[in-house]
């Protein structure tokens, strides 16, 4: 039987993982003195009250290979195949964990995709992968399906406030000060390397909303994909966004809200985008 393995950077929801047979590894997040699995445990908009009333900013550590390791041995022991889906390696170790287990336990039949982007682009991996395994394709060809596919799936979002950037040591006091005097609205994606990139630097919400509507337009997007709205906390800034969007024929198959690992980083008031391009 093929089966798939993503990670909590996925923010593919715990419960429906296990409802679909999807294995779930997840990452650990620590605020200050308390330290969490990003696993259900905490819900997301708890996540963001705490990083908000903290002075300690979250720090995430990447699943140990003994964590993949203990996965793997099972499904090595059962007889199974495994493809793993994971959080990309621009961003974190977790593909590195993965591959030292995967030497450990010794099993051809683990496939290990490096994704190459995060949180819900990942869902949109895994979830064609569980289409063309229903649909009768073996596990050497759903990967390369998946890393054909890893290329075109793309995110899209703006943040609304620098804070957690300075707070994440991304950018300087100055720096931060500045961008938020001149109210700058960063305009990120992931990169073909898997990494974080910004597309534009706005200056102001309005500008930032036209900005990100003029990038979505240009893009040949595959309807016959999901294309997801994003959230960090708070609807406000996203519920503009999908309206402009709408404007433009574009309908969200779905609107979901970024978890811990991703949203340390980008703050409260984020919005965006996931979509596959032709």
């Amino acid at each position: 039987m093929i089966r798939f393995l993503i990670d909590s950077a996925s923010d593919y929801d715990p419960k429906e993982a296990e409802s679909r047979g999807i294995e779930y590894v997840p990452i650990t997040v620590t605020i200050g003195d308390r330290a969490f699995s990003d696993n259900g445990e905490l819900s997301k908009d708890q996540f963001y009250q705490m990083i908000q009333e903290s002075e300690d900013f979250p720090k995430t550590a990447q699943p140990s290979p003994q964590e993949f390791l203990d996965i793997f041995e099972r499904i090595k022991e059962e007889g199974d195949t495994l493809i793993c889906i994971l959080l990309s390696s621009g961003l974190s170790g977790t593909v590195q964990s993965a591959t030292l287990a995967k030497n450990m336990a010794d099993y051809e039949q683990i496939y290990i995709v490096d994704s190459l982007t995060a949180t819900y682009a990942i869902k949109v991996l895994a979830d064609y992968g569980l289409k063309l395994r229903d649909e009768g394709k073996t596990a050497e060809e759903i990967v390369e399906s998946l890393e054909n596919l890893k290329s075109k799936v793309k995110i899209y979002a703006v943040l609304d406030t620098l804070e957690n950037l300075y707070r994440g040591g991304r950018l300087s006091k100055l720096e931060a000060g500045i961008g938020n005097i001149a109210k700058i609205k960063p305009l990120i994606t992931i990169t073909e390397e898997g990494k974080i990139g910004v597309k534009a630097k706005s200056i102001g919400k309005k500008k930032a909303f036209n900005d990100i509507q003029k990038l979505i337009a240009s893009e040949e997007i595959d309807t016959s994909f999901p294309i997801y709205s994003l959230y960090s906390l708070g609807l406000e800034n996203n519920e503009i966004f999908t309206e402009n969007v709408r404007k433009i024929g574009i309908e969200f198959t779905d609107r979901l809200q970024i978890g811990p690992t991703i949203g340390t980083h980008i703050g409260e008031g984020a919005y965006g985008i996931v979509l596959v391009c032709r």
